[in-house]
């Protein structure tokens, strides 16, 4: 059974993922180092790990694995879920692969030295109506994928 795994910390489409979640009645684990309010619903369940570094990160890893979703931005987790088997999508809809993950963390790697000698400024755009839309598409995509009988 498909569950999907939220690192939720910093999660902007955690709504989506509830909406398209209780259409497939699939369970989520909402994974944050605090509370997070979540829908009552009894498919929906809310983890909060210690704040110890990657806390949240490793939790997901140790248990999502092949036929799951994993909902992160975060670069090294999808790196780890997809080692584990798991399908990765980012929220802005953009699904990490094991094809495109070397590029994603060269480019984290570019980006976090570029900030360590003060190049760069500033975070992530703001999520736009269009990435809100593409990650439901992604996420549709993914459990339909999944879904699908294997030969």
């Amino acid at each position: 059974m498909t569950a999907i795994y939220i690192d939720a910390d910093a999660c902007p489409v955690k709504a989506e993922v509830y909406r398209v979640a209780e259409r497939y009645g699939l369970k989520v684990f909402v994974v944050a180092n605090s509370v997070i309010n979540i829908p009552r619903d009894p498919r929906i369940e809310r983890v909060v790990v210690n704040d110890s570094f990657d806390a949240a990160d490793n939790w997901i890893v140790e248990r999502a694995g092949e036929g799951d979703i994993v909902v992160t931005s975060d670069i090294p987790l999808a790196d780890r879920s997809l080692k584990k088997g798991a399908a990765v999508i980012g929220a802005t809809g953009v699904p990490f692969t094991t094809s495109s993950i070397g590029m994603a963390m060269a480019s984290r790697e570019l980006m976090s030295n570029l900030r360590a000698m003060g190049e760069v400024t500033g975070g992530p755009k703001p999520m736009a109506p269009r990435d809100r839309s593409r990650f439901l598409s992604a996420l549709d995509e993914t459990i339909q994928k999944l879904r699908k009988p294997r030969r």
